[in-house]
């Protein structure tokens, strides 16, 4: 009997465990690629995929960000070319499942915030064309990803804001600045109140109308 007992604990814990990391990796998918310096000053109050997000004021912003690379099309894109924008940012591949939950809402804000000069770029350091073009079609991202399996843009990231977790949102100002972070699924009204606050300001991260930012 008391082996019995043992044996029962035992599958209980280990069914547990299992359930316990199916949990995990549906809260955010490591990138595996990534690594932070104890010295990045965007590192602050990190926690791992939880879909926490973290805002800097103007002066604490650093950038501008440069990232540029070759979309799943075959086009060049710059986010330099989009300088005097907003621009969201977003890492995903197409077997992480946060990145499938979120992807409607990014849909829907790309779509809803084109009109006020908004720009989304996704960035997938993991897929092939194959791979990548039919989750573009599933959910018909109106945006472009760029295919950076050379790790190239997220190389350009890192130190600024680290990319710890994927999915992970960058909000860069009109300055290419990174203005605000989400790591894990973004929420879509997150993500609108993030990028209404960037809209809102005049261009010197000071919000239209005189308040601070």
């Amino acid at each position: 009997m008391t082996r019995d007992r043992a044996g029962r604990r035992g599958r209980r814990f280990a069914a547990a465990a299992v359930a316990l990391g199916a949990a995990l990796a549906l809260t955010a998918c490591s990138d595996g690629g990534s690594t932070t310096g104890t010295d990045d000053v965007a590192d602050q109050g990190y926690v791992s995929g939880d879909g926490s997000f973290t805002q800097w004021a103007a002066d604490d912003r650093q950038g501008p960000v440069e990232v540029a690379g070759t979309d799943y099309a075959g086009q060049p894109v710059d986010v330099a070319d989009w300088r005097g924008d907003v621009v969201v940012l977003n890492t995903w591949y197409a077997a992480c499942p946060p990145c499938r939950e979120e992807a409607p809402d990014l849909v829907d804000i790309a779509n809803e915030y084109a009109d006020a000069g908004v720009h989304l770029l996704g960035i997938n350091g993991v897929d092939d064309a194959g791979a990548a073009e039919p989750f573009q079609q599933t959910f018909d991202v109106p945006y472009p990803s760029i295919d950076d399996r050379d790790k190239h843009a997220i190389a350009a990231l890192q130190g600024i804001v680290p990319i710890q977790a994927t999915p992970t949102t960058v909000v860069l100002d009109r300055d290419g600045k990174v203005a605000a972070r989400i790591v894990g699924l973004a929420e879509g009204s997150t993500l609108r109140a993030l990028i209404d606050e960037v809209l809102a300001e005049d261009g010197t991260g000071t919000a239209v109308g005189g308040a601070g930012a």
